[in-house]
């Protein structure tokens, strides 16, 4: 069993650099991979590994810097391993909004505990908007909620520009998946007049995890950054996978249809992949079958549910 650990935390943090080398050394310690950014702005990372390896990084971190102490964190758990490395990268943000400087630390939304969501969200004064892109709305959301069909977050500000309806600042409820695009999000509503603006605390994961199905606004799963690909409640792992070719979301219905072919194509992409795309997913394919019966784990594996 893997124990995983999302968390994030926006501190002005002017010694980010210097965090790496001895992070690196305690994850490597402790065999935990995953990845985690540091910048001027703060942390961001999801790590796995035993659940005293997690822990002995979580508490290095807190522990390094007291600006760190109070990182946000949500734990889940896997079977099967939802990282293979172990990445740590200096950015310029752990976010990226495209606006330059936004005042995370000082001016944020309201945050919300999952408890009093939907009571919030019932509101028919509100407008809900899921913060996230379309491929991972496409997976699952709250009801009522607003796509804003982005690809990227960086789309989030133009989104915002283009609605007239929020010309005059109405209250804003936002989610997304572990709270730190909606954090940083909500500050720069504050930053363009916006007053009321709250966030789900904790983001989708901490809800799924909270609020019991059978009283749950939530439809679907919540896709997740690692080769579990989506959750469902109690963060239970769900039934999703990855195209490899084109990177679509894949479900029950896609798999069974025609132009799915394990690890190689897609429905909406078997007609238009390239013949030498096809031919080394199909041997990468072929190698990690040949790994299952051997009882080993090939690298290029992709997680089925």
């Amino acid at each position: 069993m893997f124990r995983i650990a999302a968390f994030y935390r926006f501190v002005e943090l002017d010694t980010f650099a210097d965090l790496r080398d001895p992070l690196h050394r305690v994850c490597r310690e402790n065999d935990v991979v995953g990845t985690v950014l540091l910048a001027p702005e703060g942390i961001n990372g999801t790590i796995a590994g035993s659940e005293d390896g997690v822990v002995a990084v979580l508490d290095h971190i807190r522990s390094v810097d007291p600006r760190l102490a109070e990182i946000d964190v949500k734990f889940s758990e896997s079977l099967e391993a939802p990282f293979v490395r172990l990445k740590i990268r200096l950015k310029k943000e752990i976010v990226s909004l495209g606006v330059g400087a936004v005042d995370t630390v000082r001016s944020t939304g309201q945050r919300v505990p999952p408890e009093d969501w939907n009571s919030l969200i019932s509101d028919p004064n509100i407008v809900l908007i899921d913060a996230r892109n379309d491929y991972e709305v496409a997976v699952g959301t709250f009801d009522g909620a607003i796509n804003p069909a982005t690809r990227s977050f960086t789309q989030f500000p133009q989104w915002i520009a283009s609605r007239p309806e929020l010309a005059d600042k109405p209250r804003i409820a936002m989610f997304c998946t572990g709270g730190i695009r909606c954090e940083k999000a909500s500050a720069y509503l504050k930053d363009q007049g916006f007053e009321d603006v709250y966030q789900l605390d904790g983001g989708i994961l901490r809800y799924l995890e909270t609020v019991p199905e059978e009283d749950s606004s939530w439809n679907g799963e919540c896709y997740v950054f690692d080769r579990r690909v989506s959750v469902g409640h109690g963060l239970v792992p769900g039934d999703k996978e990855i195209c490899v070719n084109c990177n679509r979301v894949l479900g029950d219905d896609d798999r069974s249809r025609n132009g799915y072919i394990e690890g190689v194509s897609c429905p909406a992409c078997a007609d238009s992949i390239t013949e030498s795309r096809r031919a080394r997913f199909a041997e990468r394919q072929h190698q990690i079958e040949l790994a299952r019966k051997r009882g080993t784990s090939h690298l290029g594996s992709t997680t089925h549910h």
